[in-house]
């Protein structure tokens, strides 16, 4: 077996993920995508849709931790298809109800199904790829959920118009279910599974890293890097949410900008993270060829740490420079730099997370920071808009800036710890 049957298997297998991973989003979203039809047919009030919305924000945060932990103790390629399934069936019922409690309950329950979806993949890259790699395979996986933000709501709609929100919900669950079978027909956990030698992630071949695959969960949990990362990751998500969230009502409200610009600069912001997600993988990637991964510090540091430098940058240009007069090209290049920076680091604080872990905990690793990504992104609501309502959208976007600015400098400074969680191997004095 040689290289070509590695290449044939991770293409059929990408692939397969991808596709997966794209229907998985649709169908996240399709109550959104679909929501102008139903109200049409169904009365709904701010208050119901809200009920619906928030019941799977709720599910998706539990489910996607939860499948983090199962998915170093269960097999990826089931949880992935399993999750797929039930989220394409649960589509098909929704598309059948049209009590607002149905409709509520549903979309926790497929909620629960969406977060057994992208951490079997993290899992199943790491097992396929080597580590020059990843970062580049995670991004690009990664721009399924945009192919599906982006396109889903022409699709949904056109559908909606043509036939009927119901049958655009029923045609996307069953979607769904199909692939399912797919999926589980050409994904494959690890190369071993095909009778090819397994991919040791980061490892050096000798007998001292075997070991660091047999960490116990005290030695993982008690590694400080995998605590530097998660905090590190909550305050970046929780900035980038801020002005995703907020961005566009502070250019209106405070910058005397207009709505189409505001709007536009929401769509310069998302078209950079779109780069920069992509730049951050195959960087940061080209560092580990080089330098290959260590038990101090990592390859995608420097990388990480510029880019975190580029959202503090953008956010004080944007703060401090944006006026009524403005022009529109300095306004939306800012957005396309902030998106460029911290879509980037959003990518790398998820491949570190994984490929720093000891095989057998990579799953919990990025559950771990992912659920305090969604801490940060908690954060970014509510509060954040309590010291806006009291303090001005100026205070309030110079609290996340001088958050981020803290988060860089004390990341810089940790940049060499200890990156290799849980058992490290012994050398000989």
């Amino acid at each position: 077996m040689g290289a070509n049957d590695y290449g044939y298997y991770r293409t059929s297998i990408f692939m397969a993920m991808f596709v997966g991973y794209t229907l998985y989003y649709f169908n996240r979203k399709t109550f959104s995508f679909v929501m102008p039809s139903l109200m049409q047919e169904i009365t709904l009030d701010k208050d119901d849709l809200g009920m619906i919305t928030s019941s799977q924000s709720l599910a998706y945060a539990i489910s996607k931790f939860i499948s983090g932990v199962l998915s170093d103790q269960l097999s990826a390629r089931f949880l992935f298809s399993i999750g797929l399934c039930s989220v394409g069936a649960i589509n098909i019922i929704f598309s059948g109800s049209s009590s607002v409690s149905v409709f509520s309950g549903l979309w926790f329950l497929n909620g629960l199904g969406q977060g057994l979806g992208w951490p079997p993949c993290g899992k199943i890259l790491r097992k396929w790829f080597e580590p020059s790699q990843f970062g580049t395979w995670w991004a690009i996986l990664s721009c399924s959920m945009n192919l599906a933000g982006s396109l889903g709501p022409i699709v949904a709609t056109l559908m909606a118009e043509s036939y009927s929100w119901r049958t655009t919900l029923f045609l996307s669950g069953s979607a769904c279910v199909a692939t399912s079978a797919f999926c589980l027909l050409l994904i494959k956990n690890q190369p071993s599974d095909v009778g090819l030698a397994n991919i040791e992630p980061g490892a050096k071949k000798g007998k001292g890293d075997a070991s660091s695959d047999d960490s116990t969960l005290k030695e993982f949990l008690l590694t400080p890097y995998l605590w530097v990362l998660s905090l590190g990751y909550l305050v970046v998500f929780g900035v980038k949410t801020a002005c995703t969230d907020w961005g566009q009502l502070f250019l209106i409200q405070d910058k005397g900008q207009t709505v189409l610009m505001g709007s536009s600069f929401m769509s310069a912001l998302e078209i950079g993270g779109l780069i920069g997600s992509i730049a951050a993988g195959y960087l940061s990637d080209r560092a580990v060829a080089k330098q290959g991964l260590s038990i101090n510090g990592n390859p995608r540091h420097g990388l990480l740490l510029s880019m975190m430098a580029g959202m503090c940058v953008s956010m004080y240009l944007f703060r401090v420079t944006v006026t009524p007069d403005s022009s529109s090209v300095w306004i939306l290049s800012l957005g396309a730099i902030f998106g460029f920076s911290a879509y980037g680091p959003v990518a790398l604080f998820g491949v570190i997370a994984n490929e720093s872990a000891p095989s057998n905990y990579c799953g919990t690793s990025h559950a771990i920071v992912a659920l305090m990504a969604n801490v940060g992104g908690f954060l970014s609501g509510l509060p954040f808009s309590t010291i806006a309502k009291y303090h001005g959208w100026n205070t309030a976007f110079w609290v996340a800036e001088i958050t981020c600015i803290i988060t860089t400098v004390c990341f810089f400074l940790l940049r060499n710890v200890r990156t290799k969680m849980g058992r490290v191997p012994k050398k000989e004095d």
